[in-house]
């Protein structure tokens, strides 16, 4: 009997050693090499192959698959395919690319599945098969049933076996192919128990040249770990094509769809859903459910416009500042970057003589949004400055401008946009840098523009 090959794999980060390790010298993590058999004791068919040199003409020869010259490699444009989603195609940059391996990884229960089951059911002209490991065919159909009533050519396959599915494949191959969850799927290929990460990387890997050789756009769900990254050796998410992320909390009903990888496409996109009864819901226009209607005004809130790829945003800015009674000043912020909402409290405090050392400062971005554009930066400052003074905004008016160290206000990109997003929306003032002003035409918007230059006059403007 052949002698078992095994190796270590650290169940964090994916990194292999031949010996146990108690602390993973690639994470720093503690106790977390498992070991796992790889394959039977044969020899190294590379080594074989290119034992005597003299043979490497011989040797290539038989290959099919030779290098080209770039300039000899012919080109020709594909059509992307509609998924029949607005936001689903917005975020993966216009469509499905032909051949893409797409992996997407989210929350248990946030609903992962129920956006692939409807884009399965959905999409018309082609022949969509929908390989499931977690649940059996009937479950699959009661869920279809809540989201589509219409005929499609969906297929439904029950299996976890990847050579099973391979075979099948080899005489009715899909238009699309979707994986629900690759952490199910195993192959005979690996001796390893199903979802460790030997066989994550090995059935990953057998997929993505099923997709790249029948030029098939295949879809992974992947499931993520309790510090939020993706299950699975790192190596996964640099075999795919395109990475997404789907979020939100599942206490509320909205979702979004986020892109931390694409090589097709910006990776700064954003699809917003809302999750009902029947399924999840495109939600067109966002910046309606951003900004809360509020029967009167309120202190410490003011309207920013963001953008999100190439979406303009209006989002609202929440804060509350009160005195520290209990020690030290809390900085707390949700869906904002706390360094930087420290540097803000520090122009405000230098700048503008505005005394906030011992003030408990906290910030939200409503929606449940996480926002790094600079852009808003002067519409935080306005809402802690609002808060601390105990006095209300006028609700037509929002601001978009970023506020430098030395409590100038900075021109940020694609001006005409934001502008255009809060018209549209119906506010009738908006707070921009003097320095966009250069080239933009006014004459086109309703909307009134006010260009500032400084923290102060933007302040004097507002409150007097």
């Amino acid at each position: 009997m052949a002698k078992l090959k095994t190796t270590y794999y650290c169940q964090n980060c994916g990194a292999q050693s031949p010996k146990w390790l108690g602390k993973c010298p690639t994470c720093n993590e503690w106790n977390t090499y498992v070991e796992e058999i790889v394959s039977k004791n044969e020899s190294n068919p590379v080594n074989d192959q290119w034992s005597n040199p003299s043979d490497l003409k011989r040797q290539g020869a038989k290959l099919k698959n030779l290098p080209k010259l770039l300039e000899d490699i012919t080109f020709s444009e594909q059509r992307r395919v509609d998924s029949m989603d607005g936001e689903f195609n917005r975020v993966l940059g216009g469509g499905i690319v032909p051949g893409s391996l797409v992996l997407i990884g989210g929350e248990p229960g946030i609903g992962k599945s129920t956006l692939m089951l409807q884009l399965a059911v959905s999409v018309t002209g082609k022949k969509v098969l929908y390989v499931s490991g977690e649940e059996s065919e009937t479950q699959i159909k009661m869920r279809a049933e809540r989201l589509s009533d219409k005929p499609n050519n969906c297929l439904i396959y029950s299996e976890t076996s990847l050579g099973n599915l391979f075979k099948y494949m080899g005489t009715d191959r899909p238009d699309i192919l979707i994986i629900d969850s690759i952490q199910t799927m195993h192959t005979d290929m690996i001796e390893s128990s199903t979802g460790s990460i030997s066989q994550i990387r090995e059935c990953a890997g057998q997929l993505m040249k099923f997709a790249k050789e029948t030029n098939t756009p295949v879809f992974l769900i992947g499931h993520i770990t309790k510090e939020g990254s993706l299950a699975g050796p790192k190596v996964l998410e640099h075999m795919v094509d395109t990475v997404l992320q789907f979020e939100g909390d599942r206490h509320l009903s909205y979702r979004i769809l986020r892109t931390t990888k694409n090589r097709f496409g910006s990776t700064s996109e954003l699809g917003i859903y809302e999750m009902s009864s029947g399924g999840l819901r495109e939600v067109s226009n966002p910046s309606e459910i951003l900004i809360t209607q509020k029967e009167q005004s309120l202190s410490g809130i003011a309207i920013g416009a963001t953008l999100e790829g190439n979406r303009p945003l209006l989002i609202e800015i929440q804060s509350l500042v009160s005195p520290a009674t209990y020690g030290n000043p809390q900085r707390s912020t949700t869906g904002y970057d706390i360094k930087r909402l420290n540097m803000l409290l520090a122009v405000l405090e230098k700048r503008c003589g505005i005394r906030l050392s011992a003030q408990d400062v906290f910030l939200n971005i409503a929606g449940g949004l996480k926002v790094e554009d600079p852009a808003l930066d002067l519409a935080i400052c306005i809402a802690m400055f609002s808060s601390f003074e105990e006095v209300s905004i006028d609700s037509n008016k929002c601001f978009a401008a970023e506020v430098g160290l030395g409590g100038e206000i900075r021109a940020v990109n694609r001006i005409e946009g934001r502008i255009s997003e809060a018209e549209k929306l119906g506010f009738q003032e908006i707070f921009i840098s003097r320095y966009n002003m250069k080239g933009l035409n006014q004459t086109k918007f309703n909307i009134k523009v006010i260009p500032v230059g400084k923290l102060g006059e933007v302040f004097n403007e507002l409150f007097g």
